[in-house]
């Protein structure tokens, strides 16, 4: 090799580089938990996973019939999809959430999580910007911030922000983690202050059909909106209450003339939900009753788990709705992590989601009913006397 491209520079990407994207970015937290999951997988029963919230229950044969149905489709979709799609995704928003909004405001993506982490790119946010977002919070919205170059900023009032800086405010509900859902009130308010600063208030509402002590509003509500959407994006996901995860099944929705600019955008890049998975979404979102049948599993695993985590020692806070149950032992997290590894139990360590999650767990019920039965019975064989 000559000594010319001895002394070249690493290129980008490469472990040398002198400025590699991943050194923005946060360790990825899930790398963390891999030894607490050797010590749960070890236990002479098995692993209960309750650790990601990813669905274990079979895809509805509905969707399924309908992804198989159009699998002999060669040519390229469209990032749009067929006005079939966009005419589905806007009837479902005006039957479920009682949003008035037509088929040019709407948007299919590749999962949520993919339009979380790179919306503040898209949008064209950078240095010199802030993007907010909740406190306790899915750690995505801060790696999106850190992608773009934006400084990610938490919060617990909006009125703590700077109106100045802020361009992208995210609101949750119902949380991830911790499954708080806000109420029409408060996501007036944080409407009204973005309106008011000239921000794009995004809400992620991945969770709306998983309401169980609490019924969640969606911002494109005209209760919370008034009648327009002007600056607001609502985020949707199929995965949860379809089991369409391995399906990466989303939509954004909201503000025409945003949506348009992400359509402009995204066509460049080629973020293009594959022609079967489209087909499947327009199923998905016509038919309620798996949906109904879904939340049937989901609430006897929630029951079943949140009376033995009680029994043996923890508080549940918030929890109304979601996929999980926000749990402490008033001690720091990854000692309970530790803990109910030994009993073969996997969950998420509440920093995960932020400081402010340090003497918390996640719980998700999304693994089967004989996995919730069996870390029952561990529960109530080892809670103290």
């Amino acid at each position: 090799m000559s000594t010319e491209n001895s002394t070249r520079a690493p290129f980008p990407g490469h472990p040398g580089a002198a400025r590699r994207v991943s050194d923005k970015l946060p360790v990825f937290p899930w790398d963390k938990l891999e030894p607490y999951k050797a010590t749960a997988l070890a236990h002479p029963e098995g692993l209960c996973d309750f650790s990601v919230g990813t669905p274990v229950d079979p895809v509805p044969e509905v969707i399924q019939k309908a992804l198989a149905a159009h699998t002999d489709t060669p040519g390229y979709p469209t990032v749009w999809g067929p006005l079939e799609l966009r005419e589905a995704i806007a009837g479902w928003l005006h039957r479920r959430v009682g949003a008035g909004i037509g088929p040019q405001a709407v948007l299919p993506t590749v999962g949520s999580k993919e339009l979380v982490a790179w919306l503040p790119t898209q949008l064209g946010l950078g240095p010199g910007d802030q993007v907010a977002y909740p406190r306790l919070a899915y750690p995505t919205y801060e790696v999106g911030a850190r992608l773009c170059g934006a400084e990610p900023v938490e919060y617990d009032s909006v009125d703590e922000l700077d109106g100045s800086r802020v361009r992208l405010l995210w609101v949750n509900s119902p949380s991830n983690p911790t499954g708080r859902v806000l109420g029409a009130d408060e996501l007036r308010r944080a409407v009204a202050w973005a309106r008011e600063h000239g921000a794009l208030l995004v809400s992620d509402e991945c969770y709306l059909e998983l309401g169980w002590e609490a019924d969640p509003v969606s911002v494109l509500h005209p209760d919370v909106c008034g009648g327009g959407h002007e600056g607001l994006l609502a985020v949707h996901s199929l995965s949860k209450r379809s089991n369409l995860a391995g399906y990466r099944a989303s939509f954004v929705a909201g503000d025409p003339v945003v949506v348009k600019e992400l359509l402009e955008v995204r066509k460049h890049g080629g973020m293009i939900v594959p022609a079967p998975v489209q087909a499947a979404t327009v199923a998905a979102l016509a038919d309620d009753a798996h949906v109904a049948e879904q939340r049937g599993r989901y609430a006897a695993r929630r029951s079943a788990l949140r009376s033995a985590l009680e029994a043996y020692g923890f508080r549940i806070e918030h929890s109304e709705a979601s996929l999980y149950l926000w749990a402490t032992q008033d001690r720091p997290c990854w000692e309970t992590v530790a803990e109910l590894a030994a009993l073969g139990i996997l969950v998420a360590p509440g920093d995960f989601y932020g400081p402010a999650g340090e003497r918390f767990v996640r719980v998700a019920f999304t693994a089967t009913d004989e996995r919730v039965a069996s870390a029952v019975a561990r529960l109530n064989a080892a809670r103290p006397a």
